[in-house]
């Protein structure tokens, strides 16, 4: 497995192209793997190309990929990189990952981060089909992430803060709803909603467009179970894999922090 990733010149008509559209940017990913067609999807348990695009500050945006095979983003250089200042390498930085995922243990504790596309199914009768549905409020999207079986199926629990740290008494309720944010070490940022035409074969009518909602969740968690922390981290989690949701990261926590 391998660990990659390409800055974004946003000042780039090109870039500008790709972060216009998740569908186009799917495509671009997926051309990064000569032995892959864009419209390949894994087979049985095998991991998949799952990419993340970061919106750190207006001019610095960060896509991330986690692979099977290392890429070659040469074309996205040309498109939206900076090709003419090309020094100490190809414009990109790739890194061995299984060395890290086989040294994930049962107790560790890191910072994350993930952009996913926390939904749930509703119906409005009793007659009515079932629906996917976004979950809109900060509340219900953390509570996505927090829910006990999806933790426990991802090897990993989200950290409570000390109660001397919470700004309500045992992070408490909200009209009757547990307050998510102020008992765990998690936020929820940057909502996006994108709308864009789903990848059809030539002659196929044109259909309505996918419409995806995203947000990114920062926070501190604990491994449970190294085996499916490390299935988590290169298959992902919820939906919308395709389109730059399900890839969580880790990163090492300042020394000293506490909860």
């Amino acid at each position: 497995m391998y660990l990659t990733r390409f800055r974004v010149n946003t000042a780039r008509t090109g870039a500008r192209r790709l972060l216009s559209s998740r569908q186009v940017l799917h495509a671009a990913v997926m051309s990064s793997f000569p032995a892959l067609l864009p419209n390949d999807q894994p087979t049985g348990d095998a991991p998949r190309v799952l990419w993340r695009l970061d919106h750190n500050a207006p001019g610095e945006v960060l896509l991330y990929l986690v692979s099977p095979d290392a890429p070659d983003l040469t074309h996205l250089v040309e498109q939206a990189g900076w090709p003419t200042a090309l020094v100490d390498g190809p414009g990109w930085q790739t890194r061995a990952y299984t060395p890290f995922l086989d040294n994930l243990t049962a107790g560790a504790h890191w910072g994350f981060r993930l952009t996913a596309n926390p939904v749930h199914h509703i119906r409005r009768t009793d007659n009515e089909l079932r629906k996917r549905t976004a979950h809109l409020t900060p509340h219900h999207q953390m509570g996505w992430l927090l829910d006990p079986t999806r933790q426990e199926r991802g090897g990993f629990r989200i950290l409570e803060k000390a109660k001397d740290k919470r700004l309500l008494p045992e992070g408490t309720t909200h009209q009757g709803h547990e307050h998510h944010g102020d008992r765990y070490q998690l936020t929820v940022r940057d909502h996006r909603t994108s709308a864009f035409d789903k990848a059809r074969p030539a002659g196929a009518r044109r259909g309505k467009p996918v419409t995806l909602v995203t947000v990114t969740y920062d926070g501190r968690l604990e491994v449970t179970d190294p085996d499916l922390m490390r299935r988590t981290l290169t298959h992902g989690i919820g939906k919308a894999k395709a389109y730059g949701c399900g890839l969580m990261t880790l990163a090492p926590l300042p020394q000293g922090a506490t909860p």
